[in-house]
């Protein structure tokens, strides 16, 4: 498909999902908002200078935010510094170029044809306009020729917000703005299967905060996610920044994954966390509280291709350290070091460390 017919394409699958779901009032509803509060598109004019002052005149800036340049050349430039969704030409020549760019979004083209004669329009959309307008076309024409255009452009925006916002949701938790449960189910196998391809260590620190009902039944629930988010930050803060991450996995439960971390390492991170959210104290509806939390850490040396299930192994093993921390008094870390083994090769394969637990 050509570039230049992305535009219609999507124009139709929206149009066509809205009618489907016109009794969803919330679809609907929600599609309405986000057409209403968006801004006017933002065109840009590449005509001659004669059709230029129809264009400026005829359009109100409640319609388009208008752009004019003088020449292809600007109106490239113009594009790759600063992407606008409708382009109106009277160039073939800028189309082509248009179209044959590596764009990260492609505008909807209206062609102004010379005259308004069906080679000139098929001219124009060989090149890769999505519409023309005759040069000679009366304003009624041109205002609903620009309207078209309009409505592709909001509905594209729309979808491409809808996408992001979708893509956001699904990996990150609203609340404390670590990654998500989804997420984390989706890329912890993942990292064993790379630490497995490259032979490294693995990490998995489960930790959860202790007695947190008291926090809610205390401050209420906008107490509790003031403490959620705190904590959160408090464990990003004391983590390698692009390599270890973390996600919330439960209400007030967290994973903490360090790739390429061993035991020792990986236990001397587990104290620092349960130090750092021990030793200052958290803010939350004007009272200052003391919050401890609960760790239970599971490491691996290095895990093997041929044990396929050691992200799940890994998970319960954390879990199982975690409530022995809990229930040996709590605001402590228990950690458990995994033997290499291979279900191939090792049917009788030792058993994990003994757990190690330590305040």
């Amino acid at each position: 498909m050509r570039n230049g017919g992305q535009t219609t394409v999507i124009k139709r699958l929206l149009e066509r999902r809205i009618h489907e779901t016109v009794t969803d009032q919330d679809t609907t509803a929600t599609v309405a908002v986000m057409l209403r509060v968006l801004p006017p598109p933002r065109a840009l004019l590449a005509v001659s200078a004669d059709m230029r002052s129809i264009f400026e005149q005829g359009i109100g800036e409640e319609t388009l935010e208008i752009a004019a340049v003088d020449a292809d050349r600007e109106a490239l430039e113009e594009l790759e510094r600063d992407f606008r969704a409708i382009v109106v030409t009277d160039s073939l020549e800028l189309i082509r170029r248009i179209r044959s760019r590596k764009l990260p979004r492609h505008p909807h083209i209206l062609y102004i044809t010379a005259l308004d004669e069906p080679a000139e329009r098929e001219a124009g959309l060989m090149a890769g306009a999505n519409d023309c307008l005759g040069r000679r076309a009366g304003n009624r024409e041109l205002h609903a020729r620009i309207g078209t255009a309009r409505r592709i452009a909001e509905l594209e925006e729309v979808l491409r917000i809808a996408l992001a916002e979708n893509r956001k949701l699904s990996t990150t938790d609203d609340l404390t703005r670590v990654a998500s449960r989804r997420f984390f189910s989706k890329h912890f196998p993942r990292e064993t299967e790379r630490a497995a391809r490259y032979g490294r260590p693995l990490s998995l620190i489960l930790c959860d905060i202790d007695y947190f009902k008291n926090v809610n039944d205390t401050l209420g629930h906008v107490g509790g996610d003031e403490v959620l988010k705190q904590f959160a930050g408090r464990l990003q803060e004391a983590l390698r920044r692009g390599v270890d991450w973390v996600a919330r996995i439960g209400g007030e439960e967290f994973a903490i994954v360090l790739p390429e971390t061993a035991y020792e390492q990986a236990l001397g991170v587990a104290r620092r966390l349960r130090a750092r959210i021990a030793d200052r104290e958290f803010e939350a509806q004007g009272c200052n509280l003391n919050v401890t939390a609960s760790f239970g850490l599971c490491s691996v040396q290095r895990a093997l291709i041929a044990e396929c299930k050691t992200a799940d192994r890994m998970l319960r093993v954390a879990d199982a350290a975690l409530y022995r921390s809990k229930n040996t008094g709590r605001n402590r870390v228990t950690a458990t070091l995994l033997p290499e083994r291979s279900s191939k090769t090792s049917p009788q394969a030792p058993p994990a460390q003994p757990p190690r637990a330590s305040p």
